[in-house]
């Protein structure tokens, strides 16, 4: 059961196909992506002595290799451990420990600081460059069938974005590979030999899941000549590519509305954009709507199993004669085909329809545990379900509702306050850009709501302006005590809020 089969049969059915554009043009077909991944693996296994199921670390921007090298090392039984290429040294070395990499594939760019850190790493052997003489060495010689694996080997480390601790490496398995592409097929999308994927958001983290269904149907990978995310670039080959899809973190997506409105380019040849990863908010989501209607499926996951916990599909994102239109908008959707949900409330019990609840997932999608964290494996999974620290409210239709991150909600005066109701009315003020709310501790109340804005350029409110903005639109209790004002909030690479830093800061 090696997810590298999916290449091995679509390298027979689909061979002429191109699997990767590197802009414009083709890179590679099928036939000899595969054929180069199979001889990889054996290069990687005789050459450099690895064995089934040790860990391969990938650090690189979004490049057309990518999808060879992960492949390559399925092909030969081992683990990709992507690692995001814009981390520091000291964050490198982390994640490098921690997951025992053999050996690391890396841009040339970062080679010098992996070169570094192979001299004092003991269990890394070696880094290999991305594009060089030792890397081009790989793809000649003998070629390895896909190894023979079990269905619960690993296959995928993910390491969690780290927003609120250490990053921790999710072990995903061959079958929980396969069980997100048939998620991927039954409430995402459909997928047509030719359609393609352009990856602007990085390959290391939510595009990268992507590579998997469209390789399993003979889609192409589009990569931008950049390495990520350019709204020029990316209007350009949406305008160029059959059929394409894109992920897109809520960031993004309002990046690419306000592009859009600016521009007047079209973009009807959009098949779909999947968006997920993050908040997105409803005059956010009613500006994307307006941009490109029909073509917009939300994405909920967790690195703990990815793509696959609830979906909003295209039919409900356009159900507008509905009458719980908007609600449902406000919603993460269904759960996915084959994915069991619930929400349990702070005494363990199911919590009743319309009261909060933290979001728990059981199936084939959810991880192994994590690595080398026994501690927080048992915290994370009990008796077969992930516990994914969400807390959401669900409808009597079955519709969930994410109301904040459990880590995330403030209790100030005993009343508990969840920070996104109070981000949607202050982002819908004219002047503000964008917000983020956090708690912090105080003598009497336990906890008071702080709020931390950007402003549109030459749009600056007082806070008194704010202040009563908030009266105006929620109770009284739940408004800021604080504000912070700055030029730009601290995110990580795939958009997400850096609320740790948003903490220290106040």
């Amino acid at each position: 059961m090696n997810i590298a089969n999916i290449l091995d049969n679509s390298g027979k059915c689909y061979g002429n196909l191109p699997v990767i554009a590197y802009g414009n043009n083709e890179w590679l077909s099928y036939s000899l992506l595969a054929e180069r991944c199979s001889a990889m693996a054996h290069q990687l296994i005789s050459q450099y002595q690895l064995k089934l199921g040790d860990n391969v670390a990938l650090i690189s921007s979004n490049c057309p290799q990518y999808v060879e090298i992960c492949f390559s090392l399925w092909y030969a039984g081992l683990v990709v451990v992507p690692i995001n290429a814009k981390l520091h040294h000291n964050e490198l070395r982390y994640l490098l420990e921690d997951c025992s990499a053999k050996v690391c594939f890396s841009c040339i760019k970062l080679s010098p600081a992996i070169s570094l850190l192979v001299r004092e790493i003991g269990t890394l052997q070696c880094n290999i460059v991305i594009g060089s003489e030792q890397y081009l060495a790989l793809e000649e010689g003998e070629t390895n069938p896909p190894a023979k694996v079990l269905p619960n080997d690993p296959a995928w480390i993910f390491y969690t974005s780290g927003t609120t601790g250490k990053p921790k490496g999710a072990l995903l398995s061959h079958q929980n590979l396969f069980a997100m592409i048939q998620g991927y097929f039954s409430d995402i999308d459909s997928i047509e030999p030719g359609d393609s994927v352009i990856h602007a958001a990085p390959m290391s983290h939510g595009s990268g899941f992507y590579i998997l269904p469209h390789v399993a149907k003979g889609g192409v990978n589009v990569i931008p000549t950049s390495g990520g995310f350019n709204a020029d670039e990316l209007t350009q080959l949406i305008q160029q590519s059959q059929q394409p899809t894109f992920f897109a973190a809520p960031t993004m997506v309002k990046r690419l509305v306000e592009y859009a409105l600016s521009s007047k380019e079209s973009y009807q040849n959009i098949k779909t954009i999947v968006y997920g990863g993050g908040p997105m908010y409803q005059q956010d989501l009613a500006n994307a709507l307006s941009v490109f209607s029909g073509k917009l499926v939300q994405m909920y996951g967790q690195g703990e199993s990815p793509m696959t916990i609830c979906a909003l599909s295209k039919f409900h994102h356009q159900d507008a004669k509905h009458p719980d239109h908007i609600e449902r908008l406000a919603s993460i959707g269904l759960p996915v085909l084959g994915v069991e949900v619930k929400l349990v409330d702070a005494t363990g019990h199911l919590a009743e329809i319309g009261s909060a609840g933290e979001v728990y997932v059981r199936g084939k999608t959810v991880m192994l545990g994590y690595l080398n964290n026994e501690k927080a494996t048992k915290e994370t999974l009990v008796d077969g379900w992930l516990k994914t620290g969400d807390i959401a409210i669900c409808n009597k239709d079955g519709f969930i509702k994410l109301v904040d991150r459990n880590k995330d909600v403030i209790i100030s005066g005993g009343s508990n306050i969840y920070p996104r109701e109070v981000e949607e009315v202050l982002n819908r003020h004219p002047a503000i850009l964008e917000t983020s709310v956090i708690g912090k501790a105080d003598n009497d109340w336990g906890e008071v709501v702080v709020a931390v804005v950007v402003f549109h350029e030459n749009m600056q409110v007082k806070e008194h302006v704010l202040n009563q903005f908030c009266l105006d639109n929620i109770a009284r209790f739940k408004r800021p005590k604080q504000y912070h004002f700055i030029d730009e909030l601290p995110k990580n690479s795939t958009g997400k809020i850096l609320k740790t830093a948003l903490r220290q800061m106040v």
